[in-house]
């Protein structure tokens, strides 16, 4: 079973990115918010814990279910032992995996914090000034690898900053072999 991790820091368009990959595989999307999302509302705040135990059911369930594979995103803080763990971990669980890094300035990320698709799909981000204020405090994370570090073989590098989401998705079905 494959899966593909699409990793980057907030608003650079893993999300987006990752719908439009699964429209053109056989691939499923399970985005970073889709387990951030229901804690939120359930517990009124962000319960790291939960949500990594949540997510475990998720991957467990989809690896029983034979599918071919999945799209996961997620912040991976390069600076964070705990994400190097989360990560280690997770791909143990599959038969191919394929990392895929976005990059955009800052500048281009305080842009999409406010997409039409960003807020119909992660109701945390509709206060737009909040949620500008934690992608500015996110960023006290290294969220962009150094050369070399990703350990994967099957890694790719994109700076999305000035192409669309589509057009990022082709890449990497084609890089891939998707």
């Amino acid at each position: 079973m494959k899966l593909v991790m699409i990793i980057g820091a907030g608003a650079v368009g893993k999300m987006t990115v990752g719908q439009e990959l699964a429209k053109i595989t056989n691939l499923r999307l399970f985005h970073n918010h889709m387990m951030i999302e229901p804690v939120l509302e359930i517990f009124g705040r962000f319960k790291g814990d939960t949500i990594l135990k949540l997510r475990e059911v998720i991957f467990e369930d989809f690896i029983a279910d034979a599918q071919e594979g999945m799209i996961h995103t997620f912040m991976w803080a390069f600076d964070m032992q705990s994400d190097w763990e989360y990560v280690e971990n997770l791909a143990k669980k599959f038969d191919e995996v394929y990392c895929v890094e976005l990059i955009a300035s800052q500048e281009v990320r305080l842009g999409r914090n406010k997409s039409e698709n960003r807020l119909a799909n992660k109701a945390s981000k509709r206060d737009v000034e909040a949620s500008n204020g934690r992608l500015l405090n996110e960023d006290r994370y290294r969220l962009v690898s150094n050369e070399g570090e990703v350990p994967f073989a099957n890694y790719l590098r994109i700076n999305n900053e000035n192409i669309s989401a589509e057009e990022a998705a082709k890449l990497i079905k084609e890089r891939f072999g998707l």
